[in-house]
C-alpha cells in the first residue's frame, strides 16, 4: 500500500493556480493522468503532455460537468476510466452577512463552490460505479466548519460542500467509492484576486476581523500557508493510505480548527 497513484486518472478542477496548481504537479509526481480544469488560462508550470491536459472550462455552463468527464474518460491511455476527482475551484465572496448579501453574488458562489461539484460528482461516481470504485476529495474551508471565517455566501456553500461529501460518503461506500473533504485555513492562493475590496461589507468584515486577523493578511487576503500542504492531504486522500477513510472531513489549517 502506498501513496502512489501510478496509472489512475485524475480530474483536477481549480488547477491553475493555489491548491489546485499543486495538487497537480503532487499527482503527478506520483504517476497519475491528470486532467486539470480552471476558468483561468493553463498553468505554465506544467505544460500539456502525455500526461497531463487542461481544459479551460466555466463550471458554471450547464453541459460541463458532461463534457470534462467526457475529455478526462478520452484523454488518457485508460480509456473510460476516472479514479480520482478534487473539487478545488472556488471563488470566495464580499463577507456579506444575510442582510446585505445580494442576489448576485448568492447565485454566483453557490454556484461555482457547491452546484458545480455536486454536478462533476454525479458525473463521476456513475463512472466509478461501473467501473468498481474511486476516490474523491472535496475541498471545503475553514468557513466549512465555522460561522467566524467569511460571509454567508461562502460559508454555506462551504457547508454545502461538507453535507455533499458525507452523504456520497455513505451512499456510495458499498460501491467502493471514498468521498472524503479537506477544510483549508489560511492558504496562500489566488482566490481573493479579483474582488473588489471596496464592495466587502465592512460592518461583517470587522466582526470577523478578531478572528480572521491572526490567520490572514487583512490587506491582502492572502493566508502564510503554502498550498503544498493541501496538495498533500489530497493526494493522501486520494491513494491507497486512505483506502479505510471516506466521510472525513480533515482540518488543513495549521491549528485554526481547534478554536
Amino acid at each position: 500500500m502506498s501513496r502512489s497513484l501510478s496509472g489512475k486518472v485524475a480530474i483536477v478542477t481549480g488547477a491553475s493556480a493555489g491548491i489546485g496548481l499543486a495538487t497537480v504537479q503532487a499527482f503527478l509526481d506520483a504517476g497519475a493522468y491528470v486532467l486539470g480544469v480552471d476558468l483561468s488560462p493553463p498553468p505554465t508550470a506544467v505544460p500539456q503532455s502525455d500526461t497531463f491536459q487542461f481544459n479551460q472550462v466555466n463550471l458554471t455552463e450547464p453541459t460541463a460537468a458532461a463534457a470534462i468527464v467526457s475529455a478526462a474518460q478520452k484523454a488518457f491511455p485508460q480509456s473510460g476510466r476516472i479514479d480520482i476527482l478534487v473539487n478545488n475551484a472556488g471563488i470566495m465572496d464580499l463577507n456579506a452577512g444575510v442582510a446585505t448579501v445580494t442576489d448576485e453574488t448568492w447565485e454566483k458562489v453557490i454556484a461555482v463552490n457547491l452546484t458545480a461539484p455536486v454536478k462533476l460528482m454525479r458525473e463521476v461516481v456513475n463512472v466509478m460505479k461501473a467501473q468498481g470504485g474511486g476516490s474523491i476529495v472535496n475541498v471545503s474551508s475553514k468557513a466549512g466548519q465555522s460561522g467566524a471565517a467569511a460571509g454567508v455566501a461562502y460559508t454555506a456553500s462551504k457547508h454545502g460542500l461538507v453535507g455533499a461529501t458525507k452523504n456520497t460518503a455513505w451512499l456510495y461506500k458499498d460501491d467502493g467509492i471514498r468521498c472524503n473533504a479537506i477544510c483549508p485555513g489560511a492558504v496562500q492562493t489566488n482566490i481573493a484576486d479579483s474582488l473588489d475590496r471596496s464592495k466587502f461589507d465592512i460592518e461583517s468584515v470587522m466582526r470577523l476581523q478578531p478572528v480572521l486577523a491572526t490567520h490572514i493578511n487583512l490587506a491582502t487576503g492572502e493566508g502564510s500557508s503554502p498550498p503544498e500542504r493541501c496538495a498533500h492531504a489530497i493526494l493522501f486522500l486520494a491513494s491507497d493510505f486512505a483506502s479505510g477513510i471516506t466521510g472525513a472531513v480533515l482540518p488543513v489549517d495549521n491549528g485554526w480548527s481547534v478554536i
